[in-house]
């Protein structure tokens, strides 16, 4: 039986914005009900003890996100939420920080992508004050503010310094632009348990992707991931369902992981081959071919 590090549950692939760094969203929108990600927290409980609410989605669009903190708590798992930030101020800070959640990631990056009437100072009023929250009162979970803007094609300099600005006062930091780009720093350390990390926008997969390498993957080893419509796809990039492996609606977890599709999936990642066309054309999975 096959462990993961964590498993992507897509409790709603609704997001409500549209980054420029995201592809549309084609499939139709889809909350999970709380009886069927109960389903899937009972299936999950061999496989995995961490969870993370997000493929496409942003878990904090949900006004019950609550409610299913409450049952991955009460199946023993931990939680990893991720958002744009446009949402902080939607849920209270009991939400936010619930004895399930580990991890709060948030993508700053989200704010220069859209068209908003927000303006930059109100959004990051709402980043900080979560901030702030966390440090005075929940020390055990950890803040991720992501920047992932820093390739040379698509470096967002002046956006950047603006926000530079806004963190070196706040948190009482010397964050230094030039050092991090020169330097390839993927993590800073704001303040206890918040960090801010750095990485470059990404390709997402594509069967329209003139990319095409064959390489190993964590796909179906360190994770999988599980659409808001109940379908199982091999890693959190298959936003759309591409590599259907199968529906928890209709197969169980472990029907699903033993079929021949994600066996031949597995061996051949274990060769160093792509033999699905959607893993062919990835160029995500070259990032890591030295940790493997």
């Amino acid at each position: 039986m096959s462990y993961f590090h964590r498993v992507h549950v897509e409790i709603t692939n609704i997001c409500g914005l549209a980054c420029s760094f995201c592809p549309p969203k084609l499939q139709p929108t889809k909350t999970m009900t709380l009886e069927f990600f109960e389903k899937i927290l009972a299936e999950l409980k061999p496989y995995t003890k961490s969870l993370a609410f997000h493929v496409m989605g942003d878990p904090l669009t949900l006004s019950n996100l609550d409610k299913y903190l409450d049952l991955a708590l009460q199946y023993a798992f931990e939680v990893e939420l991720t958002t744009s930030g446009y949402y902080l101020k939607k849920n209270p800070i009991s939400t936010l920080f619930h004895p399930a959640v580990r991890q709060l990631n948030i993508s700053l990056n989200a704010y220069n992508k859209n068209d908003s009437n927000l303006s930059f100072e109100t959004y990051m009023q709402g980043v900080l004050e979560v901030c702030d929250a966390k440090l005075q009162n929940f020390p055990k979970p950890f803040i991720n503010l992501r920047v992932w803007n820093l390739d040379e094609a698509c470096s967002e300099l002046s956006f950047n310094e603006q926000l530079f600005i806004v963190l070196r006062e706040h948190f009482e930091q010397k964050l230094q632009m030039d050092e991090i780009v020169k330097n390839k720093i993927k993590s800073f350390r704001l303040a206890s348990k918040i960090l801010l990390n750095f990485d470059s926008y990404f390709e997402w997969p594509s069967l329209n992707s003139s990319h095409e390498s064959h390489a190993t993957c964590y796909g179906l080893k360190s994770h999988i991931g599980i659409l808001a419509n109940g379908v199982v796809v091999p890693c959190c990039l298959d936003g759309e369902g591409v590599i259907n492996l199968g529906d928890l609606y209709e197969s169980s977890l472990e029907e699903i992981l033993s079929s021949k599709r994600a066996q031949d999936m597995i061996k051949g990642f274990e060769k160093g081959k792509a033999v699905e066309e959607l893993c062919l054309k990835c160029s995500y999975k070259d990032r890591f071919q030295e940790s493997f």
